[in-house]
């Protein structure tokens, strides 16, 4: 009698166990969707993708700018190839770690870039292409925030 309440507290303490590992491996986005690491890889190249896109339209739109060859534009060209690298770096986290969560850090510092970006780009009139392409990426980053369970980009 005694081995078999033995027997069913430990299959009780064990599907209990796997229960929570199972629940926390499943990382749940904006209503309650599951993101599986694959859905998170692509996610994080459609952001890469847009992030390359964005750098090179916002270089040639500040060239065509009042603040071409002034200091302030190096410096947001500067920050502009920064959040690409960001991008690469989160990139080549995600590559290397099992889990995505992992990765979490490097999404930050994604977004506080970014975050600097969007004050640029919430604040100047530039072309409408660079404009759409900064909707576009900040959308992907604002998805990528939720996934992360993070803060996402203002927009306005």
């Amino acid at each position: 009698m005694i081995s078999f309440r033995r027997f069913s507290v430990a299959i009780t303490f064990l599907l209990v166990v796997s229960s929570f590992t199972l629940v926390l491996a499943q990382r749940r986005g904006p209503h309650g969707k599951i993101w599986t690491k694959p859905e998170v890889d692509q996610l994080i190249k459609n952001a890469e993708d847009r992030s390359d896109s964005f750098v090179k339209l916002f270089d040639k739109a500040l060239d065509k700018s009042a603040l071409d060859g002034s200091n302030r534009e190096d410096r947001l060209n500067e920050r502009a190839k920064d959040l690409e690298k960001a991008m690469d770096k989160l990139r080549s986290e995600f590559d290397h770690k099992e889990n995505y969560p992992e990765t979490k850090p490097e999404m930050v510092k994604v977004l506080n870039i970014a975050s600097e970006i969007n004050g640029v780009m919430l604040r100047r009139s530039l072309r409408a292409n660079v404009e759409e392409e900064w909707l576009f990426l900040r959308r992907e980053l604002n998805i990528l925030a939720s996934v992360y369970y993070l803060p996402g980009l203002r927009a306005g």
